[in-house]
């Protein structure tokens, strides 16, 4: 464990050293984050500017919904997007060969390599739109709420994760997953858009369950605006588990599959 975070620690160092001598890499990341955040903003004002309730939530629960799934997009990008996202890539080209012969873990190496800075400023501008959202929803905030809301953003952020994982392992069993990849950009497009809260019998089972993109921002703004019961937080914490037990176990599963470059 020490040795892994150490790694981790070294990365970031190789990050930031390489983003203050490329610094238009770090301005260019905030601007295009900053830009699709304002995008998305600027498009659910003017589809919520005239409803006063969505599924029995008010518009500050609304704008609450639309930072926090903000938050969990911007740590993905900041964190381990631009290193899963490359994974059906390194398959195909036999570029995984270099990280399997490495000391390393090879999932750790590829899931922290490509750290982005850049999408700090959407982390900050993300918070600040849900602080408005409690405001506007008049949420009085404890510290065991303000708490309980980070820790699930923080578990939500890991099942986004997991479900990347997943999916970009197909292409160990597959030839292409081109049609995986745009089913998943479609899944999380809806779900940004829609609440959880409106979904009913069998598209909850999907959306909850089997893709379970429509608890990742619903769960904490239902935490933090005190309208969720401990069966589902309990509920949303095992999913949390078995995704990312799933993810593993189906990541170890793939590499036996990996067909080398040199075999």
């Amino acid at each position: 464990m020490r040795k892994n975070l150490r790694f981790i620690l070294l990365l970031l160092k190789f990050k930031f050293a390489h983003m203050m001598a490329f610094r238009f890499n770090f301005w260019g990341a905030f601007f295009a984050d900053g830009s699709l955040f304002l995008i998305q903003l600027l498009t659910f004002e003017t589809i919520y500017s005239q409803v006063d309730s969505i599924g029995g939530w008010n518009r500050g629960q609304m704008i609450i919904f639309i930072g926090t799934f903000s938050i969990i997009n911007a740590l993905n990008m900041l964190i381990f997007f631009f290193g899963i996202v490359g994974i059906p890539g390194k398959i195909r080209r036999g570029d995984l060969d270099q990280y399997l012969t490495k000391p390393i873990n090879p999932l750790l190496r590829l899931t922290f390599e490509s750290i982005n800075v850049g999408s700090i400023p959407l982390v900050i501008m993300s918070i600040l739109i849900v602080r408005y959202g409690i405001s506007l929803a008049g949420v009085q905030v404890s510290l065991v709420s303000a708490l309980g809301y980070t820790a699930f953003v923080l578990l939500m952020t890991l099942l986004w994760y997991d479900m990347e994982l997943i999916l970009r392992t197909v292409p160990f069993l597959v030839n292409s997953a081109n049609g995986i990849m745009r089913i998943e950009d479609v899944i999380l497009e809806l779900n940004f858009k829609i609440p959880g809260i409106l979904y009913k019998g069998l598209w909850k089972l999907i959306f909850y369950f089997i893709l379970p993109y429509g608890i990742m921002a619903t769960i904490p703004t239902q935490f933090i605006t005190n309208s969720i019961d401990m069966k589902n937080c309990f509920a949303s914490g095992i999913t949390v588990i078995i995704f990312t037990t799933f993810a593993l176990w189906f990541w170890r599963f793939g590499l036996k599959h990996y067909k080398s470059a040199s075999s």
